[in-house]
């Protein structure tokens, strides 16, 4: 029997048979988990006694000693959590290769960080990134409404994403419930954090950072070895058709044509390179340049050079995630099609227990079948690493966000005893909420773990890049522009961001027929739409029709005037069938055009910009 938690049951129940699944139930895989943690816990303790954890200075900043090749490590460390392992390899599975050009974006972002703006922040001599801005423009407004904006993304994407891709992977490798995988996550991984500070962050990550590129590359190769070689997995990753479609649209569940090209169509690719290439470089700025959990290992730095060689060594490793999850990620949905690729809710329910799809358990999927015993130890080792990595660069980052942006505002007078106590605190405080955060996660965005991180970060980022960018490049931009700048950008961002929860984008099972037509990218969908509301008239021709073989009054010759002139004169039109009702819907509606007619005027159009620009010009 298995007990209650909170009303969830403690183990997991096999899909199929009823029974709990537990894949590490041998000695060699909790030998090797046992080993990981005490070797972790191990640097950690080394590392707080290494460094000063009494300051500010030395908790938050490791007292400005590190040298570049933990600094790239961490830098690494910090940015692949469980989200990516779990969020990239789905959806790569789901939709191909496209997904690896978020990693590879940032070789060139790195180089910017180093080289930019790392030495302005270090020369401005500050410890968080409200900081500058506060430095750079004045007043308060700005500082604390990035540190609240900071930490509210970092608990709704990064958190809470990470501690919900690790306990799906302890769901799938040891059956217990995801709540419960959660609860021992954060005890584990907010030991070191609350205790060791920073330079504990950086040495553990740095041990991290091993483990997941030596195991990763391991299961990387039992991966190809499975699916016979790259060519083959090209073939069959196009063949990966779940056998239950029930009457489900084939493009829901077929791999796309473009599924090995990272820059794909303008206006039809699920990923337009437009975006992967302009858009994600806003959002890339925003994280790499001016993100707390970044810049702060930059900043713990001896000198620049570290800093730079830092960056570089990052630059690299970000190279690997194509190979080490988009790959795998896609394998996992060869070797096991009716699971990773499910789409009818029924079906994924009973796999996943989520009805918006399955992708996001395509890599710990491939973990637990795929693996011999002690290596599939070694994976969830692998997987604790990418968490508990992530995780404690963001819980010390976030603590020194609000310690020394929020609570030193209200306690302007605080020793540092009291700054390290609330930064401590206010750790605990992060998780609680982060936890409560799981629930949305799971449902969000067909299922697709990371495509929730992206739409979130990208609907509320972009505005915070574009000041920073300004801030460093723009002497002229003021306090005024910046803040206002801040909050009209907010303001776009969060009624997309809303609309886009309260609503839903609609999964590919169930599509958001609200808005057939409605909207420029559905603009042609021939699909019937079913409005929000029903009009509030409907011509209803039967009741006129009715009417025809009543007695009917005559008029006199004035009213008959007016009626006509007005016209209002009575006409008995024949009713008309279903597909002649149709037909006419389809004239009302249709917007067409000849070939001819509509180069004619869109050359027009050009014309006529081109003359309101010459005109501006030359009067201006």
């Amino acid at each position: 029997m298995s007990k209650d938690y909170f009303g969830f049951s403690l183990m997991r129940s096999n899909a199929r048979n009823g029974t709990a699944g537990v894949a590490l139930n041998n000695a060699a895989d909790i030998s090797v988990i046992v080993i990981y943690f005490v070797v972790v816990m191990a640097v950690g303790v080394w590392a707080m006694v290494r460094t000063n954890r009494a300051t500010v200075g030395g908790f938050f900043l490791a007292g400005r000693s590190m040298v570049w090749w933990p600094i790239g490590a961490s830098l690494f460390a910090s940015n692949i959590g469980s989200g990516h392992f779990v969020g990239i390899a789905g959806t790569a599975a789901a939709s191909g290769i496209a997904i690896g050009g978020f990693e590879w974006n940032a070789l060139i972002v790195v180089v910017i960080l180093g080289w930019i703006f790392v030495p302005i922040y270090i020369k401005a001599g500050v410890v968080t990134m409200p900081e500058y801005l506060k430095k750079r423009f004045g007043g308060q407004r700005i500082r604390i409404y990035l540190s609240v904006l900071s930490l509210f993304l970092y608990v709704f994407t990064k958190i809470s994403a990470d501690m919900f891709s690790g306990a799906i992977f302890i769901n799938q490798a040891l059956g217990l419930n995801i709540y419960l995988a959660v609860v021992m996550l954060l005890s584990i991984t907010a030991l070191y954090t609350v205790t060791g500070g920073l330079a504990a962050v950086i040495y553990t990550d740095t041990l991290q950072t091993v483990i997941m590129v030596v195991g990763s590359f391991i299961l990387m190769g039992f991966a190809f070895n499975e699916v016979g070689g790259y060519e083959q997995f090209q073939l069959r990753y196009m063949e990966a058709v779940p056998s239950v479609t029930v009457n489900i649209s084939a493009s829901c569940y077929e791999p796309r044509a473009d599924s090995f090209h990272i820059f794909r169509n303008a206006i039809t690719g699920d990923l337009p390179w437009p975006g992967l290439v302009f858009g994600l470089t806003i959002q890339a700025t925003w994280y790499w340049c001016t993100d707390q959990v970044i810049v702060q290992r930059c900043l713990s730095a001896k000198n620049l050079s570290h800093v730079k060689a830092g960056c570089i060594l990052c630059g690299y490793l970000k190279l690997l995630p194509m190979f080490l999850m988009v790959f795998p990620g896609m394998i996992s949905r060869i070797l096991y099609t009716d699971e990773v690729a499910c789409v009818d809710p029924i079906e994924c329910l009973r796999y996943c227990d989520a009805e918006v799809g399955c992708t996001n358990i395509a890599y710990p999927k491939l973990v637990v079948e795929l693996m011999p015993n002690g290596l599939r130890g070694l994976m969830l080792s692998v997987m604790m690493a990418s968490l508990m990595s992530s995780l404690t660069s963001i819980f010390n980052s976030a603590s020194t966000l609000f310690t020394m942006d929020i609570y030193t505002k209200i306690r302007s007078s605080a020793t540092e005893k009291e700054l390290m106590i609330a930064g401590r605190v206010f750790i605990v405080f992060l998780i609680g909420v982060s936890i409560a955060w799981i629930p949305v996660v799971q449902e969000a965005q067909s299922g697709q773990l990371f495509d929730y991180i992206q739409s979130i970060t990208s609907y509320l980022t972009p505005p915070v890049a574009a000041v920073f960018m300004l801030a460093i490049f723009c002497k002229r931009v003021n306090e005024s522009g910046a803040f206002y700048g801040l909050t009209i950008g907010l303001v776009i961002g969060l009624s997309r961001m809303i609309a886009e929860f309260t609503f839903g984008t609609g999964s590919c099972v169930e599509p958001n027929e609200h808005l057939y037509r409605l909207c420029w990218t559905l603009r042609n969908c021939t699909e019937e739409r079913i409005d929000i509301e029903k009009d509030d008239w409907i011509d209803n021709q039967e009741s006129n029709n009715m009417k025809i073989d009543e007695p009917k009054e005559n008029p006199g010759c004035c009213k008959k005037v007016v009626m006509s002139f007005c016209g209002l004169e009575p006409t008995n039109a024949p009713k008309l069938s279903a597909e002649e009702q149709a037909e006419l819907q389809r004239k009302l509606t249709d917007t067409t055009e000849k070939p001819l007619w509509r180069n004619v005027v869109n050359a027009n159009a050009i014309i006529l910009l081109c003359v309101a620009v010459f005109f501006h010009g030359f009067y201006g």
